[in-house]
């Protein structure tokens, strides 16, 4: 039996669909070329702990939503703390909505803090109840209790969360993590270049300390 030209070409519209389908589970969009291996600067606009022009520059790909983020969180709070203005500790958003329906919602709620000035607190908050707003259908009035809770005025939050100029942060974030290849969650860049993600402090604190030998 011969198959009909409609048939192929149902087949393969699928095929391609399923591709595409894959690609936005693991959180990067198809393209042609090799994977990149270096990443951008960061800039001063940036949310960044230490300082910004310290020699040694730690970017993390990270998901509110990701239990891997959750894991790695501490560690790099801790790095953070330990090495001080030896280093600055960037992090960037790259919600897997796909896999995660609650991490973009996520995003822009720590943005949204941090035109008030309470990123990385609002970033504490939903790490740590993530295991309760990831189960929720609609997570906002959490993220507005975590706001309330952290003293920001909660109707301007809520006002900033909807915002264009929010959505296009965490938009542009997760566009430079597409451009270098991120596949997954959390992704770090050591002076610009990927590493593997460390087995835990010990082993990330070591990668830090030769970092700043060399």
């Amino acid at each position: 039996m011969k198959i009909s030209s409609l048939a192929i070409i149902i087949a393969v519209v699928v095929v391609v669909l399923i591709g595409w389908a894959v690609a936005e589970h693991r959180g990067i969009t198809p393209k042609n070329g090799t994977a990149v291996s270096t990443m951008q600067e960061v800039s001063a606009d940036e949310w960044i702990k230490g300082t910004p022009d310290a020699s040694v520059t730690l970017i993390e790909y990270s998901d509110f939503q990701c239990p891997a983020c959750r894991a790695y969180q501490p560690m790099v709070s801790q790095l953070a703390e330990e090495f001080g203005d030896k280093i600055a500790v960037a992090y960037r958003h790259f919600p897997l909505r796909s896999i995660h329906r609650n991490a973009e919602a996520a995003a822009r709620a720590a943005e949204a803090a941090g035109v008030q000035g309470k990123f990385w607190e609002m970033h504490d908050a939903l790490f740590d109840g993530q295991s309760t707003w990831s189960a929720l259908n609609n997570p906002q009035e959490t993220f507005e209790f975590y706001a309330k809770d952290l003293g920001l005025d909660v109707e301007r939050f809520k006002a900033d969360s909807k915002s264009d100029a929010v959505k296009e942060r965490v938009g542009a974030d997760y566009a430079s993590g597409v451009a270098a290849r991120i596949s997954g969650t959390p992704t770090f860049f050591l002076n610009g270049q990927r590493i593997e993600n460390p087995a835990g402090y010990e082993a990330f604190k070591v990668i830090v300390e030769n970092a700043l030998k060399s």
